[in-house]
């Protein structure tokens, strides 16, 4: 029953930090995201990029209970934040905008799914 509680804890700190992006991308670059400017934009940067290490550390957590648990690239995500946490000086900004872009919505339609 714990292990539950410790897995759904976690899906809601995944689900807390991608709203946390989205707020952090819709506050800072409104409708039209737009990668020049989230460049120019430090701070934002450094935001999405820590939402990125709580994203990966809680599904890093999910694993150790249960290493089959049904997110999509887990092992991609875990990883994502070894890199962001560990290799601050050679992020790529590309790479996390295309993270964020093109991979948050499909984790975001898994979390959601998950925690009903």
């Amino acid at each position: 029953m714990q292990q539950r509680e410790d897995i759904n804890k976690s899906l809601y700190d995944i689900q807390v930090a991608i709203d946390s992006i989205e707020s952090y991308l819709a506050e800072n670059l409104g409708k039209e995201r737009n990668f020049y400017v989230y460049l120019q934009k430090k701070m934002l940067r450094r935001g999405v990029e820590r939402e990125l290490e709580i994203i990966g550390e809680a599904t890093n957590r999910i694993l150790k209970i249960t290493p089959d648990f049904p997110i999509t690239s887990a092992r991609k995500i875990v990883d994502t934040r070894n890199y962001v946490a560990h290799g601050y000086d050679k992020v790529d900004d590309s790479i996390i905008w295309y993270i964020v872009t093109k991979h948050l919505p499909k984790l975001k339609e898994d979390i959601d799914r998950l925690l009903k």
